[in-house]
């Protein structure tokens, strides 16, 4: 295999190093919202993130109003949005995803009690999570969450084949997008509501 050139490498080291940098930036919101020794929840921190697939995680999140919560792996953190009825399999829902704060890397593996009395106060559960690949037309999946549709493939264990999200106003404050099941091998046709589905370790007990 052809090694890359020296002004190649310097050029994937610095991209490497402007999305760690970038990273530390994004985690800013969450770790303002955060008491550390008050919250079991992962600390802020930046990973180096190896050469495989991103990850996606989904987290049932009973806090003063039940939602779940949908997260991609981005450029060392987690991207995420609040999903009030869950994410779907059936194509023909679409579904009101609320972008929020970035979350760190760890979080894909959090779950538990965040004290009454802290942001975001209830039980988190996983409910789903694997790895996904990003399918869009854009040059990369940042690309395509600025231009407002990005594209991907999620290999979960409920959450199987192509979706996309939608941002239904390109108003950089508007944070609504919509998630939707494109219609392929893997999609519902009957009604689908997550809120009935078990989460991840209750299938497998």
């Amino acid at each position: 295999m052809a090694k890359n050139s020296p002004d190649e490498v310097k050029n994937i080291k610095m991209v490497e190093k402007q999305a760690a940098e970038a990273s530390i930036i994004n985690l800013k919101e969450y770790r303002a919202k955060r008491q550390f020794g008050k919250t079991p929840e992962p600390m802020a921190e930046t990973v180096e993130t190896p050469n495989r697939m991103p990850v996606f995680v989904v987290q049932k999140h009973d806090a003063s109003h039940f939602h779940f919560d949908f997260r991609l792996e981005v450029d060392g953190v987690l991207k995420s949005w609040v999903v009030p009825k869950g994410p779907s399999m059936n194509p023909k829902d679409k579904r009101l995803a609320i972008e929020v704060e970035d979350h760190p890397l760890s979080y894909a593996h959090f779950e538990g009690v965040i004290p009454e009395g802290n942001y975001g106060a209830g039980t988190v559960e996983i409910w789903d999570s694997g790895t996904y690949a990003y399918v869009g037309n854009n040059r990369n999946i940042s690309a395509a969450i600025k231009n407002g549709i990005l594209e991907f493939k999620l290999h979960g264990h409920k959450l199987k084949g192509l979706f996309v999200l939608i941002h239904t106003n390109m108003d950089d404050q508007d944070k609504d997008w919509l998630l939707i099941k494109k219609d392929d091998v893997f999609a519902a046709t009957h009604v689908y509501d997550a809120k009935i589905i078990p989460s991840y370790d209750e299938v497998f007990l």
